[in-house]
Formats: structure tokens, C-alpha cells, sequence
């Protein structure tokens, strides 16, 4: 990784020794307001800085949403469009993932409307988690992160998946 940033935030190196899109890290809980708008924490408004507030939200398979800034969601996108729909499978995942997935903007406030269909499909009501995950935000209901959280503690230490033998915290 290239340089250590400010509040947990560093940015990816490129192939070619440049920097790319911002690594976020952290959890923190907010709340959304009565219009579904989310004051995005300043760590992470601090990530995203370079982004020109331009940011793509989208459902995940795991019922929260997704948040990336846009030029780091562009090439998924398109990797994801250019498989062959012909599987059902494939086909599902792309519904999911670009059917939902929508332009979002930092407003002046450092906030960002999540649109209706998505708090939805998360069931996001009033107290929700940001957790950042490197390249991309993932927006958690609060009660259901404290499942994912108490899911990830039980975790068996003899059920690693074997991509994570050997490795050590």
C-alpha cells in the first residue's frame, strides 16, 4: 500500500506505482434522518474526498447496501455486464447488483440520499452502521450488524475457508 493517510484512510498503489481509489476502514453508527439521507461520517467523507462526491449505492446479496465512488464502481459494472446472462445465476447477480444500483451525491452537508428502494431492500429504518471494507462502504441496519458481528465471532476456527489457510491476524 502507498502512503498512510489521515483517519484510517490510505490509498490502493496502482500497478504502475500511482495511487488509486481510496482504502476505507472502520465502523461507524449513524442515523438516517426522515428523508432517508445519511450524513456521511467525516472519516469517510475524508476517504471519498477525491471523488467529487460522486458515488454509486447497490444492494448486496447480504441485505445491506454498497457504497463505492464511482470511478471504482464503473469497471465492476462493466466486468459484471460482460459475463453471459445466458446463466441464471449471472443473470440474478446482475438484476441484483446494477438493477439496484444508482448515482448518488454528497451534498454540502456531507450527506447522501439513500433511495427509498434500497433502505427497503436493506431494511434500513432510523440507526444503520457505515463499515468500510477498502475499496467500497457497506450501509448495515444496525440490529442486523450486530448479527453479522455475533456470526463472525462464532465463527468455527476448523471452517476457514482454505483461501485463508495459513494466515495469520
Amino acid at each position: 500500500m502507498a502512503g498512510e493517510g489521515e483517519r484510517g484512510v490510505e490509498k490502493a498503489a496502482q500497478a504502475d506505482g500511482g495511487e488509486s481509489s481510496p482504502m476505507v476502514r472502520g465502523v461507524t453508527a449513524l442515523v438516517l434522518d426522515a428523508k432517508g439521507r445519511l450524513a456521511i461520517s467525516s472519516k469517510h467523507r475524508d476517504a471519498l474526498a477525491g471523488t467529487a462526491g460522486q458515488l454509486v449505492i447497490t444492494a448486496d446479496p447480504s441485505r445491506c447496501l454498497m457504497l463505492y465512488p464511482r470511478a471504482a464502481w464503473e469497471p465492476i459494472q462493466a466486468h459484471l455486464m460482460a459475463l453471459s446472462s445466458f446463466d441464471a445465476r449471472i443473470r440474478s447477480l446482475q438484476r441484483l447488483l446494477v438493477g439496484h444500483a444508482d448515482d448518488v451525491e454528497v451534498d454540502a452537508a456531507g450527506r447522501i440520499l439513500v433511495p427509498p428502494e434500497l433502505r427497503r431492500y436493506a431494511s434500513l429504518d432510523k440507526r444503520v452502521v457505515l463499515v468500510g471494507q477498502g475499496r467500497k462502504l457497506e450501509l448495515w441496519d444496525e440490529a442486523q450488524w450486530e448479527v453479522q458481528t455475533a456470526q463472525a465471532i462464532a465463527f468455527p476456527a476448523d471452517g476457514l475457508p482454505p483461501d485463508l489457510a495459513g494466515f495469520s491476524l
